[in-house]
């Protein structure tokens, strides 16, 4: 039981972790597209970061609720991990050009392109990583749950039969 509660509150933090790093992005994108520094790609990591603001929620549900809302945790996440992926290539590829981070958005500080940058990996590994912990939940629950064979035998008691010691009539 006391793995239970251990994987009940890792399985917490990454998902709170995860949803923080989403907002955090959404945030740093939503101002440079504001400050009007649109990069190559700022649209697209909008669009994510908000999506997976909403997409993220049922996660938080699943930690207590077991059943198939796993297994849609696990779609989720294994569809917004290459989701974050493909916008984590899409910041390096425009910060990091030739070490060049004044290049997209013109006019934004590196730090913030870094930032940006850097909570994009963090959504990335943290939405990967609860496609594990999911996982191994899932697995533990249905473990627990499962009721061994040499406890399924027939019962003709409990049936409504006679009970196998009863004399012959």
């Amino acid at each position: 039981m006391a793995a239970n509660k251990l994987n009940t509150l890792v399985l917490l933090v990454n998902r709170v972790l995860q949803w923080s790093s989403a907002v955090i992005v959404m945030g740093i994108t939503s101002y440079f597209i504001h400050r009007h520094l649109r990069g190559e790609h700022s649209k697209y990591t909008e669009v994510i970061s908000t999506m997976s603001v909403v997409f993220f929620l049922p996660g938080f549900a699943s930690i207590w609720v077991s059943g198939r809302l796993s297994l849609l945790v696990i779609a989720i996440d294994t569809v917004f991990s290459y989701l974050w992926l493909t916008s984590f290539i899409f910041a390096a590829q425009d910060y990091n050009w030739h070490h060049d981070c004044r290049s997209f958005p013109q006019g934004a500080t590196c730090s913030k392109k870094y930032a940006q940058e850097a909570f994009i990996f963090l959504a990335f590994f943290f939405t990967l990583t609860g496609i594990g912990l999911e996982l191994w939940s899932y697995w533990q629950r249905n473990r627990d749950n499962a009721t061994p064979l040499h406890e399924k035998r027939h019962d003709p008691e409990s049936a409504g039969g006679p009970p196998l010691d009863a004399p012959a009539a």
